[in-house]
């Protein structure tokens, strides 16, 4: 049996940290072990169907490692599934999804790669509409395609095992999906394919149909589903619901940096290394050195959350900003006083805009909606005026804006147009 390369192992050790599964680890190391012998770059793939505006750090889980792997060298390829959009990944639903429009498909990812690239290094990813692919294919195409699998194989996916025997109706397109995400593979011809824990049974599916295309099958290797902020120790273990809007747990890529940081900083110190291992940009070793010093007492956790809350805030937001919001986030935190209100402006039409609207357009929020909640929770203030609805602000007006009880701003609306 030939040596095991220690530089390769040293790189699956990076990749495989805080991974759900890897099929095959072994497949793996052949594949880094014969591209360094080679010269030739691994094609490792992840597909993000367009289906909403936003992205939390919770989506970036995947794209972190795969910057892991750009780091080696690899060549990323990230997939907008523009084409998959139009049926609706059926992982965890219990109903068949809306479908989208071309419109809203289209606005939905054109913001994604534009927040994608908050993680990856654009110069080494490429990007690609599997609408590429997928449509060329065709009626005979699609045919030729679902006949690969069969019904009882696609009940063995554990949501349509459950709504088929709750007598929730599944439609028959929702089949496709897992094929046609595993096709995205196909066409790429790709080494290793990333995507999170929910997504295995899809993954694997592109193993399969690369082996009828006669290619060599990818790697599969999932990520967990990332636990929201107020995920807590219980009994020595990690509990708590993952990261989501709806529950208010989550970091938004495009939230303000002050907001980013503070959230970062109120997660339990069990949770931090979580997110070391599945968020920060450094080694394996880097943060096994935190965690040592931490462990020996000559490190305050506090310390480490903090260096962490920058990186991430410095990677959405450059430098200065993380700079800024370290600033804003001590004086918080230790004197327990409100930022300095940062300036701002924002452009609005004759007839007004709302005040949801200008939080998300500020960065205050990170959506309209989240804008909206904390409204309704009443956590919000126009010249120290709690505001209990929505309502219009015109060009011209100057307001003082409390957003929770971290961030304040003055805001100046403008005309949306000069002259």
């Amino acid at each position: 049996m030939d040596e095991r390369n220690p530089v390769i192992e040293a790189q699956l050790a990076e990749l495989l940290v805080g991974s759900v599964k890897c099929e095959t680890s072994a497949d793996l190391y052949r594949k880094l072990a014969r591209s360094q012998a080679t010269g030739i770059p691994l094609v490792v793939k992840a597909g993000f169907d367009p289906t909403a505006a936003d992205l939390h750090l919770g989506h970036t889980v995947v794209l972190s490692r795969m910057r892991r792997f750009q780091e080696m060298g690899h060549q990323v390829v990230f997939i907008v599934g523009d084409f998959t959009s139009l049926i609706g990944d059926p992982t965890g639903r219990n109903e068949t999804r809306k479908p989208l429009t071309p419109d809203q498909i289209r606005i939905n990812a054109e913001t994604y790669t534009a927040q994608v690239f908050k993680v990856l290094d654009p110069a080494k990813t490429i990007v690609r509409y599997n609408s590429e692919w997928l449509r060329p294919l065709g009626a005979e195409g699609l045919i030729r395609l679902a006949a690969t699998y069969t019904v009882s194989r696609m009940l063995e996916r554990d949501d349509f095992k459950k709504r088929f025997a709750s007598e929730i109706p599944i439609g028959v397109h929702e089949f496709l999906y897992p094929l046609l995400q595993a096709y995205d593979s196909v066409a790429l011809k790709a080494d290793v394919e990333l995507g999170g824990s929910d997504q295995l049974f899809n993954l694997l599916v592109g193993r399969s149909l690369q082996r009828d295309h006669g290619q060599e099958p990818q790697v599969v290797l999932t990520m967990p589903l990332l636990e929201g902020t107020d995920a807590r120790m219980v009994d020595g273990v990690l509990t708590g619901s993952k990261m989501s809007k709806s529950l208010g747990n989550y970091i938004g890529v495009s939230e303000e940096p002050t907001n980013q940081f503070l959230k970062i900083m109120s997660v339990s110190d069990d949770l931090m290394w979580r997110y070391f291992d599945l968020l920060s940009a450094r080694s394996f070793a880097a943060v096994a050195g935190l965690k040592a010093l931490c462990k020996a007492h000559e490190m305050n956790p506090r310390d480490v959350k903090e260096s962490l809350a920058a990186e991430i805030v410095g990677r959405f937001h450059g430098q200065p900003a993380a700079d800024e919001a370290r600033a804003a986030a001590t004086r918080w935190l230790r004197e327990k006083t409100v930022a300095e209100p940062v300036e701002k402006t924002v452009r609005a039409p004759a007839e007004g805009i709302q005040l949801a609207v200008l939080l998300r357009e500020t960065g205050l929020a990170a959506s309209s909606g989240e804008a909206r909640r904390r409204i309704a929770e009443g956590a919000v203030w126009l010249d120290e005026q709690r505001v209990s609805g929505e309502l219009l602000l015109f060009p011209g007006e100057v307001k003082s804006v409390r957003y929770g009880k971290k961030v304040s701003a003055r805001i100046t609306v403008l005309p949306d147009s000069e002259g």
